[in-house]
């Protein structure tokens, strides 16, 4: 699997694929006008849940917050609401980016129990409608936006679609996070393939850890996950218990992500 740059920004129902994302910041549109650079827009989803997806996320968003850039979070799915209505993500991501989006658009789909979305929408007998989240999409324009998933790829979001469909119809690359230590090559690897297969682009993967436990594979994952699936992996973020040095690292490793020529 080849990484690529991407925009985003274009909705096609519930299966858009390609678009702003395929193509080359800067290419003459026709009549020879250059095109203007794509703001920097990405799905943030992960191998698994706990990987540090909001981490990564919260990251991206500050230090574009940081460049004057107004960057929009959107967290359209938040399970484990102790309060529903101050979901604990999304205020997070809200914060980060210094933003005032209303709450409403930043997290459209709340759920107190701790299950994928669309098993805690099962439970209370709900369907959660997509229409609203790709009109709280919409909300943010041309922006650069950070989107955070629920748990993986194949996470339920509601009777018919699951996390994969939402990135797919939101036209976004993305940007895997995925635990360092041993296990990781095949989680990520599964990940990297379906992406692959539905079409959609993906930035980098992101290794994080998450224990203190010593783990000898850390040392050759990134290498061997870069040389297998032909995509830019950043990390591993180490594992830091102070909360601030800690969003500081996740900081210093993502930092280029936002400066390579693809984010441009």
């Amino acid at each position: 699997m080849r990484g690529a740059a991407g925009g985003g920004g274009r909705l096609e129902g519930d299966s858009a694929r390609g678009g702003a994302a395929g193509r080359a910041a800067g290419r003459p549109a026709r009549g020879g006008a250059p095109r203007t650079a794509a703001p920097f827009r990405v799905f943030v989803t992960g191998t698994d849940t706990g990987v540090g997806k909001t981490q990564v996320a919260a990251a991206l968003l500050s230090l574009l917050a940081d460049a004057g850039l107004c960057p929009a979070p959107f967290k359209p799915y938040e399970s484990g609401c102790a309060r529903p209505w101050r979901p604990a993500d999304a205020l997070a991501l809200r914060a980060a980016a210094r933003s005032t989006d209303p709450l409403e658009a930043v997290c459209v789909h709340r759920f107190r129990a701790p299950l994928a979305p669309g098993v805690a929408a099962a439970r209370m007998g709900r369907a959660p409608a997509f229409r609203p989240v790709l009109a709280a999409f919409r909300s943010f324009g041309d922006r650069p936006l950070v989107v955070e998933g629920a748990g993986g790829l194949l996470v339920p979001l509601d009777r018919r679609r699951e996390v994969i469909d939402l990135i797919e119809a939101l036209v976004l690359p993305v940007v895997l996070v995925a635990r360092a230590g041993l296990g990781t090559l095949n989680h990520t690897g599964l990940s990297l393939r379906l992406l692959e297969s539905r079409g959609i682009p993906v930035r980098a993967v992101v290794l994080s850890r998450g224990s203190p436990v010593r783990d000898p594979s850390v040392e050759d994952n990134a290498a061997w996950l870069a040389e297998r699936h032909g995509v830019p992996v950043l990390g591993p973020v180490p594992y830091i218990e102070d909360a601030v040095r800690r969003r500081r690292a996740f900081r210093t490793v993502l930092r280029p992500l936002l400066d390579s020529p693809a984010a441009r």
